[in-house]
């Protein structure tokens, strides 16, 4: 049956009772439909060739129908939306989606986007702050800001506060996207793997810790600032444990890394000589060997134990890896994106009334990009697989050993990750400063600029001026 066959039969069985039907075989007009006297429907049409346009004419029709291919338009367009918001065949490199102010650069066969905002004297762009803000000088720290979205987002969240971040310092404030987010080229990890020499997964932690090195030379810069968000923020710690020389200093943003809990001191009840007097008896002797052997054998039923819950979770996670690397995986990231996408940027706020076109608009423009749904996928894949060749210690028993200032950012009403878990990881690093921003969901960058970039003034100000401030404060 033909499309306009189809269409005719969806309209036959909806013309209102008491009208007749009527064609000219021998013109092959379109078909008429003459109202019945008593039934108030009066000099309607039909067309029945795709060229020709129903219409309904008469009480309560004002408006013509589609055309047949205009149907097959709209069929289309309501498919595009189910994917994401854009039909698979209509996407397009990342460089057609850029802005007037992005850049790319290469670095190991990524087209990593970027952008860079020099300091401005405050005075030359007064809209950007209020009266009393456009009079206070800037730090001239001579220290460059890298900042580091989080994860779904891209240099688009930092939209609001790169320039003013810039004017506060003095100094050159850059922002790039990670792999697998904004307008960075997306990369085929299987057509590469299959090769002698593996090059680094672009979507690994590694790649992202290596290409936050690489942008501190790119701006000719001994040290720079980090500023990491949610997931952001852990690539900044991994970058300092890569390179600690070259971090001045850490400010993260509703950070996602899980706190340790608070681990209680063991008190030392050796030297007391409790025991000293039974050492000497035999009996005591055999005990401690006893000790000893179960102890031995204990710890040897526990290595043997890990190792096959290690075993096990490597081949879950090589299970995992390959249905996630599946077409049935890239189908549904799409379909949880679409369905899920939107609520999830609106609840990453505050208040969600805050949320306009706009900001969805820059939130889901990468996903107009070739690629984004498998990047997607494979990024997931790359944190599944972290870790499993990798000797250093987990992050959480290196907290400790951060020296630079640190700056932990969190909204009170933060829905993603809760203001507690900031609470805890400011107290399992050393001398770290802790701010809670009152009213304020997971984006305090977004939704409050002015506070945010009051407390970071605050804080470099602390870090590189001297002042002294205490380590929890409340802004309202």
């Amino acid at each position: 049956m033909s499309v306009a066959a189809m269409v005719f039969q969806y309209q036959f069985q909806h013309i209102p009772n008491g009208i007749a039907i009527s064609r000219n075989t021998q013109s092959r007009q379109p078909y008429k439909v003459f109202s019945h006297p008593s039934s108030g429907h009066r000099n309607l049409t039909l067309a029945t060739t795709v060229p020709h346009a129903f219409s309904l004419s008469g009480s309560g029709a004002g408006a013509p129908y589609s055309s047949a291919g205009e149907l097959v338009d709209s069929g289309r367009n309501e498919r595009k939306k189910r994917i994401a918001g854009v039909d698979q065949d209509e996407l397009l490199d990342p460089k057609q989606l850029a802005d007037p102010d992005s850049c790319f650069c290469e670095f190991q066969g990524v087209e990593i986007h970027h952008k860079l905002y020099e300091p401005e004297s405050r005075s030359s762009d007064n809209s950007l702050y209020g009266q009393h803000e456009a009079q206070t000088p800037s730090l001239e720290l001579g220290l460059p800001m890298i900042l580091l979205h989080g994860f779904g987002a891209s240099v688009f969240s930092w939209n609001k506060v790169m320039k003013r971040l810039a004017s506060l310092t003095g100094s050159k404030v850059l922002a790039f996207d990670r792999p697998a987010f904004g307008l960075t080229s997306r990369h085929n990890t299987f057509e590469t793997q299959s090769s002698d020499a593996k090059p680094l997964n672009p979507y690994s932690m590694a790649f992202s810790v290596l290409a936050t090195l690489y942008f501190i030379d790119f701006l000719a810069a001994q040290k720079a600032i980090l500023v990491g968000h949610s997931a952001g923020s852990l690539v900044a710690v991994e970058a300092y444990f890569e390179a600690p020389e070259r971090i001045a200093a850490l400010i993260l943003v509703a950070p996602a890394i899980l706190a340790p809990r608070a681990i209680p001191k063991v008190i030392d009840t050796k030297g007391d000589g409790s025991d000293s007097n039974n050492q000497g008896k035999p009996q005591f002797k055999l005990f401690e060997i006893l000790h000893k052997f179960i102890k031995y054998v204990t710890q040897s039923i526990i290595q043997m134990m890990k190792r096959m819950v290690d075993m096990f979770n490597s081949l879950y996670k090589k299970a995992l890896l390959s249905v996630l690397r599946s077409a049935f995986a890239v189908m549904l990231v799409r379909m949880i994106i679409d369905k899920f996408g939107v609520a999830a940027v609106r609840t990453a706020w505050y208040d969600s009334k805050q949320v306009d076109e706009h900001i969805i608009d820059g939130y889901t423009k990468p996903l107009r990009t070739k690629g984004w749904d498998k990047a997607l996928v494979e990024f997931t894949a790359a944190m599944l697989a972290k870790g499993e060749s990798e000797m250093k210690p987990p992050l959480l028993k290196r907290l400790h050993e951060i020296s630079c200032p640190v700056l932990i950012v969190t909204g009170n009403a933060d829905r993603i990750v809760p203001s507690w878990n900031a609470e805890r990881l400011s107290q399992a690093i050393p001398h770290s400063k802790l701010e809670v921003i009152k009213n304020c969901g997971h984006l305090p960058h977004e939704e409050k600029v002015d506070e945010f970039v009051r407390v970071v003034e605050k804080f470099l100000q602390r870090a590189f001026g001297g002042l002294e401030e205490p380590s929890l404060q409340a802004v309202t």
